[in-house]
C-alpha cells in the first residue's frame, strides 16, 4: 500500500501480521503465508537458495558377502552445488555420470549415503537426509520430477483426466470431484492440452502431447521446484524447441525453479541460467551459461563444448577426442576422476583430488591445472 507495506494476497490484514517491508519476503511467521504472492513471478526476485547440496554422496551396494556387499557403485560422490529460487539450473554429462542419481537424491526418490541436500523455501525447510515421513510428503507437493519417457512414464489404462489428477488424489490435495476436475482443467490449459484430450487414454497422442501430460501432472499439486530429467531428449527438434518454450513460460508464470539434466549442450545454451559439468560422479565445473559457453575453464568441458557441430561453413575447429573409456564408478581411479582421460595430465593429477576453486565471479572449477591450461 501506500504506507510501503504490503497485504497477503486474499487477505484483509496488513503487514502487521508479517513485520517486513514492502519488497521483502516474509518471515516463517506469517501466518497467511500460502495466500501471499510475494516472492512469486511479477514481484521482487528472490535470489536466496532454494536447494543446497552439502558434499552429497550416492552409493548402490552390488553383489553380497554374508551380511554386507561386495562393493559399492559411487554414483554420487562429494558433490556440492546451490540451485537458486526461480533459477533454469542445467547438469550436463556424459551417459553413467551421475546426473538422474543427483536429480532424485534432491527429490528423496534414492537413498542418501552421506552429505546433506536441504530445501528451504518461504515456508518451510527440510534437511533431507533426516526428513521424517509426514515431512516427506510434504515434500513431494513442492518437488517434482518430469521424466525422461513419455511413452513409459503414463498408464495405458488411464485417461488423461485420471493421470493429472491421480497426485491430488493420492496426496488428498482437494475436497471434492468438481474442485479436482477444476484444477485438472487449469493444468491442462496451462500445458497447452485441449479439454477434449482429458477423455482420451495416452495412445491417442503424440511424444510432444504424451510429454504435456506429463508436465500437466507435476504440476498439478503447485510444486516449486521441478527436476527435468532428459525431458525433451526422446522428441523431434521441433517438439523439443516448443515444450522448452513452454517450461520457460511457466518458469516465469508461476516463479518455478527447475533443475534441467540432459545431454544436449545446444538445449542448455538456450534454456539455462547455470549449468554444473559432471563427470562419474563428481562436478568439475559450474558457471553461469554464457560464461561456460564463451571460456571454459575444465578440459573435459572444452572437449565436451568442442564436439558441437558448427553451422559455420568456415569454421575449421576440430572436436577434441578423449582417448581411452570412462573408469568403472565401482573402482573410480585415484586423484583427479578425469586424469586417465586428459591430455594435460601431469603425476600430481593422479595423487590429489582437485578442491574447487573460483576462477571468477559465480564460476567454479576444480582441476589443478586450469590456470595453466586458460594462459
Amino acid at each position: 500500500g501506500r504506507d510501503r507495506r504490503y497485504v497477503c494476497g486474499g487477505c484483509t490484514r496488513a503487514a502487521a501480521t508479517c513485520g517486513r517491508p514492502f519488497g521483502v519476503v516474509p518471515r516463517s511467521g506469517c501466518t497467511h503465508r500460502r495466500a501471499c504472492t510475494h516472492g512469486r513471478a511479477g514481484h521482487v526476485k528472490d535470489t536466496e537458495a532454494l536447494v543446497t547440496v552439502d558434499h552429497l554422496s550416492v552409493r548402490f551396494g552390488i553383489g553380497r558377502a554374508l551380511f554386507k556387499p561386495q562393493a559399492y557403485v559411487r554414483a554420487v560422490d562429494d558433490v556440492s552445488l546451490t540451485i537458486k529460487r526461480g533459477q533454469f539450473f542445467g547438469l550436463v554429462g556424459e551417459s553413467g555420470s551421475g546426473k538422474t542419481t543427483l536429480g532424485r537424491a534432491i527429490l528423496k526418490a534414492v537413498p542418501i549415503s552421506s552429505g546433506h541436500v536441504h530445501y528451504s523455501d518461504d515456508e518451510v525447510s527440510y534437511d533431507l537426509g533426516q526428513i521424517s515421513k509426514p515431512d516427506l510428503k510434504a515434500y513431494r507437493k513442492r518437488a517434482q520430477l518430469i521424466f525422461q519417457d513419455p511413452y513409459a512414464a503414463l498408464s495405458p489404462r488411464m485417461t488423461v483426466r485420471d493421470i493429472i489428477a491421480e497426485p491430488l488424489e493420492v496426496m488428498k490435495l482437494t475436497g471434492s470431484r468438481e474442485e479436482t476436475d477444476a484444477r485438472v482443467r487449469e493444468v491442462a490449459q496451462r500445458c497447452r492440452l485441449n479439454l477434449e484430450h482429458l477423455r482420451r487414454f495416452p495412445h491417442a497422442f503424440s511424444g510432444g502431447q504424451r510429454q504435456r501430460i506429463s508436465i500437466a501432472r507435476a504440476l498439478v499439486c503447485e510444486p516449486r521446484f521441478l527436476v527435468a530429467d532428459e525431458s525433451v531428449a526422446a522428441l523431434d527438434v521441433s517438439i523439443q524447441a516448443d515444450i522448452l518454450n513452454m517450461l520457460k513460460s511457466l518458469q516465469q508464470e508461476l516463479g518455478l525453479t527447475f533443475l534441467f539434466i540432459s545431454h544436449d549442450l545446444s538445449v542448455v545454451a538456450h534454456t539455462c541460467d547455470m549449468v554444473a559439468v559432471m563427470y562419474l560422479g563428481s562436478l568439475v565445473e559450474i558457471a553461469p551459461t554464457r560464461k561456460l559457453f564463451q571460456a571454459p575453464k575444465h578440459p573435459y568441458t572444452r572437449a565436451l563444448l568442442s564436439a558441437i557441430p558448427s553451422l559455420d561453413p568456415d569454421d575449421n575447429r576440430k572436436a577434441q577426442r578423449l582417448t581411452g573409456e570412462i573408469p568403472s564408478p565401482t573402482n573410480p581411479p585415484d586423484g583427479c576422476r578425469f586424469h586417465t582421460r586428459c591430455p594435460h595430465a601431469v603425476p600430481a593429477c593422479a595423487e590429489a583430488v582437485p578442491v574447487p576453486e573460483k576462477a571468477d565471479d559465480g564460476h567454479t572449477v576444480a582441476c589443478h591445472r586450469w590456470r595453466e591450461i586458460d594462459a
